[in-house]
């Protein structure tokens, strides 16, 4: 790391500036960025996989934690000669893998062994790039350190009952404790983004605590918080017709009640309907 110039000086260097239709902001905040490499934990037995490195405000912070391997993931190849300078400074095996995140096998990129995912993600992927690492199988990765959108962030660890509560908690619940480890003032950024930030760890459930059918679990929450102001009996209609059945049906199965609004049902009541609806379905 100190045969590296100062971050800010690669970037002028290079010529770089973010991308708002990547969904850029740099993150340049050293203080920040240990922080949120040091939530990733022991890493020399894991290989780490970094999306949406840019001009690797982050990586460096990661490669000095000395992984077995790191992988980083950029769609944007204005950032590669950078990333390659990066990456020569430090002993670690690094591998620049220039793409689409959301089409990437992570899982064959770091072989075998445990993977640790810890991004800074970008803005406009973030959510899609979470439900892909949630419904991989087998599940590769043993820890994710991931920042999104303050509002996102917000909405992967709702308790059942608060305003975010949706979809996307019990999606996570489904495989992963989740929970909010620190959060990221928009001045943490060049430029600064309209919102703040937040990191949030998950660690994955024992295998046999997952739920596992996380398509039928999406399926029926999608349906239930799409309508998330009317009653069970009425949102669940589109689900329940996917499966050839009623809303009535797929409630009284679950032990739900059919006047009762989706925030106010927990993970475990929502993994009752999906195996309700899968089973329905046939």
């Amino acid at each position: 790391m100190n045969d590296l110039p100062p971050l800010r000086d690669m970037i002028a260097e290079h010529g770089l500036r973010a991308d708002k239709g990547f969904g850029q902001h740099f993150l340049l905040d050293l203080n920040l960025t240990a922080k949120i490499a040091s939530l990733c934990g022991d890493v020399s037995d894991a290989a780490l996989i970094e999306v949406g490195p840019g001009p690797g405000g982050l990586t460096r912070p990661l490669l000095a934690l000395g992984p077995q391997k790191m992988v980083v993931i950029e769609m944007d190849a204005r950032f590669i000669p950078v990333l390659e300078q990066t990456g020569e400074a430090y002993e670690t095996p690094f591998e620049i893998v220039e793409g689409d995140a959301l089409k990437a096998d992570e899982a064959a990129l770091i072989g075998d062994g445990p993977a640790v995912i810890a991004s800074n993600l970008p803005y406009n992927v973030g959510t899609p790039l979470l439900i892909k690492w949630l419904k991989a199988n087998p599940l590769y990765w043993r820890r994710m350190v991931l920042m999104f959108q303050k509002e996102v962030a917000d909405r992967v660890v709702a308790p059942v009952g608060s305003k975010a509560y949706g979809r996307l908690a019990i999606l996570t619940a489904a495989v992963a404790s989740a929970r909010l480890a620190l959060k990221a003032p928009a001045r943490a950024f060049t430029p600064p983004p309209k919102v703040d930030s937040a990191v949030v760890v998950l660690d994955p459930l024992p295998e046999d605590k997952r739920f596992a059918d996380l398509e039928a679990l999406e399926i029926v929450t999608e349906s239930a918080f799409g309508q998330r102001r009317k009653t069970l009996r009425k949102s669940l209609g589109i689900a329940a017709g996917k499966a050839g059945t009623s809303s009535e049906s797929l409630l009284e199965t679950a032990g739900i009640d059919p006047g009762a609004r989706a925030e106010t049902i927990d993970p475990n009541g929502f993994f009752r309907l999906a195996e309700a609806w899968r089973a329905a379905k046939g």
